[in-house]
């Protein structure tokens, strides 16, 4: 049987010698443990910073608000402006 030809993508993947580094299950266990935390800190940093701009652009608007019976409005208007992309 001839040995089957791998795809530019295989030979990248296995490498030049075709050898896959195998892993346990335990060391993929921790290393996705280790990757999911690093991605919720990331996901919880990106939305504090949001919500950190957001709340100094609605203090921006409050500041500028002439008529504070007006400042509910722009806010709304605001986030409608913000999510009709």
């Amino acid at each position: 049987m001839s040995k089957p030809e791998l795809s530019p993508l295989a030979r990248q993947l296995l490498g030049a010698n075709n050898h896959v580094k195998f892993f346990t299950q335990q060391e993929f266990d921790e290393a996705l443990a280790i990757a999911r935390a690093e991605m919720m800190t990331v996901a919880i940093q990106t939305t504090k910073h949001a919500i950190a701009i957001e709340n100094e652009a609605c203090a921006t608007m409050a500041d500028n608000c002439v008529e504070i019976e007006k400042l509910g409005d722009a806010i709304r208007g605001r986030w409608v402006k913000a999510t009709a992309h």
